[in-house]
């Protein structure tokens, strides 16, 4: 069933994913709604990657269920992956290809219309309008992650995945590419976000899921969950900065230990 004017463009209920004997994902439960930035965030191995890779197509799942802009993404998968953009951390276009063969390359593999005019009309909007000829190598860290976000959106997906898309990046292009994200989330499409940032996730998502060793330990707006846990000895001890961040709620709930 297409149910694209529905509640969500993102349902995950029940997701179970194994590595032989290992479960890396437990019973993970979450959607994302309409002109939603949700975030997905947890330390190292706690099963962030698993996830979004089932969510992606990438990996099969042993149990439950993911439903992208109303596909079944295990009855109709081509379906459901046509609704989504991947914008992975690290990019793996080819660095030899400049940014227009690039952009023409994945425009066709979507089948959008690429002119001459759309093409510059896009580089200046993503203000590379100079490095239509530029090879995709010779871009710098920011300048890589606005073409990386353009090719992720080249079919206008109902779905977006980042995966920490600022990572790396300086405060200008960190801000200019939160920029283009608002903009994707302006046009009602939802957008699936991971990031090791704290502050940024405070700042920007609309919903955040923690999750630890696998299983989701809660789900709310930024602000309630810091409100929530406001008053908890274990946040008051890790606080560091005369209020309560969430970065402190987070610290908390998942423990000060590094993981590896």
């Amino acid at each position: 069933m297409n149910n694209q004017d529905g509640a969500y463009i993102l349902q995950v209920q029940g997701l179970n994913v194994f590595y032989g004997s290992f479960q890396a994902v437990n019973n993970v439960s979450f959607d994302v709604k309409p002109g939603e930035i949700f975030g997905l965030l947890g330390p190292n191995g706690a099963g962030k990657t698993s996830t979004l890779s089932a969510v992606e197509g990438l990996l099969k799942p042993q149990g439950g269920s993911i439903t992208v802009a109303g596909y079944n993404a295990k009855e109709k998968p081509l379906y459901a992956r046509a609704a989504m953009g991947v914008q992975l951390q690290a990019t793996s276009f080819q660095p030899e290809l400049t940014v227009a063969e690039i952009l023409q390359l994945y425009a066709g593999i979507y089948g959008v219309s690429m002119t001459k005019e759309k093409l510059r009309d896009i580089l200046t909007d993503i203000n590379l309008a100079d490095a239509e000829s530029k090879k995709f190598g010779e871009l710098s860290g920011g300048q890589q992650q606005r073409v990386s976000l353009i090719i992720s959106t080249i079919h206008d997906p109902r779905l977006v995945l980042l995966d920490e898309p600022t990572s790396g990046l300086d405060p200008q292009s960190r801000r200019r590419l939160w920029e283009r994200i608002e903009a994707i989330r302006e046009r009602g499409h939802g957008v699936l976000i991971t990031t090791h940032s704290m502050e940024e996730a405070e700042a920007v998502c609309d919903r955040i899921a923690i999750i630890d060793h696998g299983r989701i330990i809660t789900i709310d707006t930024p602000q309630a969950l810091i409100e929530k846990h406001r008053n908890d000895p274990e946040v008051i001890s890790v606080s560091r900065r005369g209020k309560i961040t969430l970065e402190d709620v987070f610290i908390a709930l998942t423990g000060r230990a590094i993981r590896s």
